[in-house]
């Protein structure tokens, strides 16, 4: 059959193969091989392809594996005809000889193998070129030229800098560890801080960072000496040539970015900073998930989100048991026009310098899914990245929603914090919690938030003596001897921290309750630490009790958890805070409008 009949573009696969660029040639798929992994691992397979232009076959042609789906899929069969919109011509080591290969970088299939049937014309192999054979092909051919980029090496100036003229890039798409002389032009869109580590083989220092191009994104990692290198001189943001790292398939596990591979420095890592033609370099990409949608995914998915922060709770200390490891986080609530709501945890730093104040908005990339007391959380990791208030279409766009519609009350939380407490509860008034009945199911406790100002806080027994040990904090037995005992650990201390215990009588305009309130949310009514306020005890038991007394009439969001006991033979109600946050007047100002709303509609029906 002729190759004439399906268009094919004859002659295209030699001009390649000189490095001629051909535009959007066409080409008959003839067969392909699936390659063993050079790493052993499973996954991250690469095709080689048998393809013909009617005139010449060739079978140094590779796949994207960003494309193998077109095979998995059956898509790209025998046969097939492909126009391909996208191609680099790239070079491997073959039995001690560099062959060029064309890899296929963008393909679309016009007509169907099956439809096809038969392979067309009469194609004869063409043989791979050498490096060497191609000193003859026209020089500009080296340099990006629109949509296709020809391979070469980096030619280094006296002035240990490239210039826009001196060096051949490759684009992040068509790395692979088949060949290695290779070249990126990247923009640094994320940059861990330096992390060590010690085990039984040794110690050291790693960082990575993620690099974007215009065709795609991969991770690279350093270690050790690489570390001191390379860690002060690269700033996320800047655009740099890079060249000589070491490719292997990703761990997934730990890299949720778009790429197959990622790569590592070596002793032999060159990286070189570019400040000239660095416009077509893109910044930082979000692929966005709605915030309803996290409802549905599966627990450590990593996705993009964007949304409005409604509330943010204090910087946490904590603790790992197993190692005594202390941690910093941060807990906030962002929401977004799917009217749905969600808690994410920041880490170290970045939790302590975040203000959420004024209601930003963050878009944060490769946030981790979680899971607890069966809603979602999102988590962010060392390989994350959150911006606050970008300059983004999609962010403009929330902004405006948030402004003139924002969340409705029945806005849903797919997150269901623990002891933390959850201020996506429901919001009602005392009275509404009474007609309601809250928490007077035995056992079965009930969560609901209240806007409520503080009217009395017992001073007497609302601090004492702890036990030391993070995970007991049980009251001490005070011996009179400088040594305190405490009957869960069945231990003595020399020491002890002091912990808050605080009653405390609040009350809305529809009613009042007692409540209980621990340490951390203690310390944010009473605005110091339970440790200074014990030895405020000390040393000046006026002041201290001023305290208590400045902590009268103040207003705050107070998150309950209402449940029913037996107390001395008769059923009761006891109400404890879960946390506290001051007030969020916009938020708590919406509640209030929509409830007024609803008023003004039920009276009007009633007048009819």
């Amino acid at each position: 059959m002729s190759a004439n009949m399906y268009g094919l573009t004859e002659g295209a696969l030699e001009k390649i193969m000189k490095g001629v660029d051909v535009d959007k040639p066409v080409f008959q798929m003839l067969g392909y091989k699936k390659l063993p992994n050079k790493d052993g691992t499973i996954g991250n397979d690469r095709y080689r392809l048998l393809v013909s232009d009617g005139k010449n076959m060739n079978s140094f042609t590779m796949l994207a594996t960003q494309l193998n789906h077109l095979i998995e899929n059956n898509i790209l069969t025998e046969y097939a005809i492909c126009k391909v919109s996208n191609y680099h011509l790239s070079s491997v080591n073959s039995g001690g000889k560099e062959k060029r290969v064309i890899l296929i970088m963008g393909i679309e299939v016009t007509t169907p193998g099956s439809k096809v049937g038969c392979k067309l014309g009469n194609p004869t192999n063409i043989e791979s070129k050498s490096e060497a054979d191609s000193t003859t092909a026209d020089k500009s051919t080296g340099q990006t030229t629109g949509r296709y980029q020809t391979n070469g090496t980096a030619q280094r100036s006296n002035s240990n800098n490239y210039g826009s003229s001196d060096i051949s890039t490759t684009p992040i798409a068509a790395l692979s560890p088949y060949q290695n002389k290779w070249v990126i032009k990247v923009r640094v869109t994320n940059k861990s801080p330096i992390r060590t580590w010690s085990n039984s083989r040794g110690e050291g220092k790693v960082f990575s960072m993620d690099l974007i191009d215009e065709s795609g994104e991969i991770r690279c990692t350093a270690f050790r000496d690489m570390c001191d290198k390379f860690y002060d001189m690269l700033e996320i943001g800047n655009v740099y040539y890079i060249s000589r790292c070491q490719l292997k398939a990703a761990n997934k596990q730990f890299n949720s970015l778009k790429n197959d591979y990622e790569m590592t420095m070596t002793n032999d890592t060159e990286i070189v900073p570019c400040h000239e033609n660095i416009e077509d370099i893109p910044t930082l990409q979000f692929n966005f998930c709605s915030i309803s949608q996290v409802e549905n995914k599966e627990r450590n998915d990593i996705i993009d989100v964007l949304g409005v922060v409604t509330t943010f709770n204090d910087v946490q200390h904590i603790v790992k048991r197993n190692t005594g490891q202390e941690f910093v986080k941060r807990d906030i609530n962002i929401v977004d026009d799917s009217n749905a709501m969600v808690s994410v945890t920041l880490w170290g730093k970045q939790a302590e310098d975040f203000d959420g104040s004024n209601n930003p908005i963050i878009a944060i990339k490769g946030a981790r899914i979680g899971e607890f007391n069966g809603g979602k959380n999102l988590s962010l990791l060392n390989s994350s990245t959150l911006e606050k208030d970008p300059d983004l279409p999609e962010a403009h766009r929330l902004r405006g929603w948030y402004t003139t519609v924002g969340p409705s009350e029945n806005a849903k939380s797919l997150s269901r914090v623990g002891g933390g407490g959850d201020f996506n509860a429901p919001l009602h008034t005392f009275e509404e919690a009474t007609e309601a009945r809250l928490g007077e199911k035995l056992n079965i406790p009930d969560s609901y938030t209240v806007m409520a100002t503080i009217c009395l806080i017992r001073v007497e027994n609302s601090i004492y003596k702890a036990c030391p040990v993070e995970s007991c904090k049980k009251k001490l037995i005070d011996q009179s001897t400088g040594i305190f005992r405490c009957e869960k650990c069945n231990r003595d201390y020399p020491n002890f921290v002091y912990r808050l215990l605080a009653s405390m009588n609040i009350a809305d305009a529809t009613g009042s309750r007692w409540i209980t309130a621990f340490s951390e949310d203690a310390e944010k009514i009473l605005g110091m630490s339970a440790q200074e306020l014990g030895e405020l005890k000390e040393n000046d038991n006026e002041a201290y009790m001023q305290k208590f007394g400045d902590a009268n009439f103040k207003r705050f969001m107070f998150s309950l958890r209402a449940k029913s006991e037996v107390f001395q033979d008769e059923m009761r109600v006891r109400h404890t805070c879960s946390s506290v946050a001051p007030l969020n007047y916009k938020t708590h100002l919406t509640h209030l409008i929509d409830k007024v709303s609803k008023l003004v509609h039920i009276e009007r029906l009633e007048s009819n």
